[in-house]
């Protein structure tokens, strides 16, 4: 399974913790980390998932890996800026939002669109047409992960390309 971490480029200690403990559940459950590529959450994640033997996979926003985080197992340049989001989100399975700005509220908005599952840890609270919850809280780094691989192996109600506005 292919699990996307979404989080901003800088971050406190304590959500850089969340987000290393994000990645090295996703690695020790032998999943596969998506990210933007850059520092912050993504950094945090991709270090987690190097220190239990994991693969993470960087989407960055520019044409190089000149600021990519050195955890990254692949990455990917892709000089799209902001747009690479959608991949992002395209390329995973389930996606854990931990804390982020509003590049975060983007590939969260960008997933429910594809129909992906969204859990948050710490991050943004939406609600969905009638009151319908459509990001998934956790509380610990192990609970969304846990969630993600439920969650992300069920399939999705809609079809990405479709209208589902």
């Amino acid at each position: 399974m292919y699990i996307s971490v979404c989080g901003s480029s800088s971050c406190s200690e304590e959500v850089s913790r969340l987000a290393y403990e994000v990645g090295a559940e996703i690695a020790r459950s032998g999943h596969v980390l998506i990210c933007g590529g850059l520092g912050g959450v993504m950094d945090a994640a991709a270090h987690g998932a190097t220190d239990f033997d994991g693969i993470s996979v960087g989407i960055l926003p520019g044409p190089d890996r000149l600021h990519s985080s050195r955890w990254l197992t692949i990455s990917i340049p892709t000089d799209m800026g902001h747009a690479r989001n959608a991949i992002v989100a395209l390329a995973a399975d389930a996606i854990i939002a931990v804390s982020g700005g509003y590049g975060t509220l983007s590939e969260i908005a960008l997933g429910m669109k594809m129909g992906k599952p969204v859990i948050g840890l710490e991050t943004w609270e939406l609600g969905g047409r009638g009151g319908e919850i459509r990001i998934v809280p956790a509380l610990t780094p192990k609970e969304a992960v846990e969630l993600a691989v439920k969650l992300g192996s069920i399939p999705p109600r809609v079809s990405p390309g479709l209208d589902n506005a």
